[in-house]
C-alpha cells in the first residue's frame, strides 16, 4: 500500500489529489496550516475510501513548518511507525492579487518562501529514500503563468518547472519519477482568497481540478517530466515559445496575474 504526503491537501488541486488517493486505497499525509480542516477533510476522505489519513498542521512559509514536514519524509520523529511517503505532492502555494510594487517585501519573500524553498526542501528530504527504495514520485505543482513573465509568482512557477525538469533528469533510471504540472484557470478557491477578479475569463479556459489531476497522473507515468492539462493551454503555451518575449511581457503587464 502506498502512502502520499500532500501539502495544501485541504482545497482546490491538492485536495483533488488527495480525493484521487483516496480511491484508489493510498495512506495519506495531509499538510496545512489550519488543524481544524485538516481534521474535516481527513474524515470526508476516510469517507471516499482512504485506509488511513494522517494530519501534519505545519506552515510551509516558516523553517520550522519545513522542518516537521521534512522529518516525515526521511522517516524520522512522529510517528515512528509511520510508513516512508512513495509520493510527495508539493502543491502549497498562493497567489497575492496585485503587482510587485503594490506588495511589501514581506509578502512577496512569503510568497518565495512556499512556493521555491518549500518545494526545494521537500523535494531533497524525501527523494534518498525513494531512490534506496527504487520508487517514488514528486508532482510539484506549477502554473501556466511559469511561461509568461510576469512578477515573483510567475517567476516562482518557472522556477518550480525548470527545477523539476532538473530532477527528474537527474533520477531518470533509478525508479524515480519526478514532474512539474502545469495547470491554467481552474475551479478552486485560489482566485477567491488572493482577491482577484474572474468574471471577465471565457469559460472555455476554466478547468476542472479532478481532470487536472487525472492529467498530472497520466503524464506522470508516461514519464514526461511536464504536464500541461487541457488543449487550450498545451495550445497557448506552444505558441508562447515563437512569441517574442517583449510582446508577452506587454500582455502581461495589462492584466493582473490570476492563474
Amino acid at each position: 500500500m502506498t502512502t502520499a504526503l500532500i501539502t495544501g491537501g485541504t482545497a482546490g488541486i491538492g485536495k483533488a489529489f488527495a480525493a484521487e488517493f483516496a480511491g484508489s486505497g493510498h495512506r495519506l499525509v495531509l499538510v496545512a496550516r489550519d488543524s481544524a480542516r485538516l481534521d474535516a477533510v481527513a474524515e470526508e476522505l476516510r469517507g471516499r475510501g482512504a485506509p488511513h489519513v494522517e494530519t501534519l498542521p505545519a506552515d510551509l512559509s516558516t523553517t520550522e513548518g519545513c522542518a516537521k514536514v521534512a522529518a516525515r519524509l526521511r522517516g524520522e520523529g512522529e510517528p515512528e511507525d509511520a510508513p516512508p511517503v512513495d509520493i510527495l505532492v508539493n502543491n502549497a502555494g498562493f497567489g497575492l492579487g496585485h503587482g510587485f510594487l503594490k506588495s511589501s517585501v514581506e509578502e512577496e519573500e512569503t510568497l518565495v518562501d512556499v512556493h521555491i524553498r518549500a518545494t526545494m526542501r521537500l523535494t531533497h528530504a524525501v527523494l534518498p529514500g525513494m531512490i534506496e527504495r527504487k520508487r517514488g514520485s514528486v508532482i510539484n505543482v506549477a502554473s501556466v503563468a511559469a511561461f509568461v513573465p510576469r512578477g515573483t509568482y510567475s517567476a516562482a512557477k518557472a522556477w518550480i518547472v525548470s527545477f523539476s525538469e532538473g530532477v527528474a533528469a537527474e533520477v531518470r533510471g533509478s525508479g524515480v519519477r519526478c514532474i512539474a504540472l502545469c495547470p491554467g484557470f481552474t475551479h478552486t478557491e485560489f482566485h477567491q482568497r488572493a482577491e482577484i477578479e474572474t468574471s471577465d475569463i471565457p469559460s472555455w479556459m476554466w478547468l476542472n481540478a479532478d481532470d487536472v489531476v487525472k492529467a498530472a497522473l497520466r503524464d506522470l507515468n508516461r514519464g514526461l517530466p511536464v504536464s500541461i492539462p487541457g488543449a487550450q493551454y498545451k495550445v497557448l503555451t506552444a505558441a508562447s515559445r515563437y512569441v517574442p518575449r517583449a510582446i508577452t511581457t506587454r500582455v502581461s503587464r495589462s492584466r493582473s496575474k490570476r492563474w
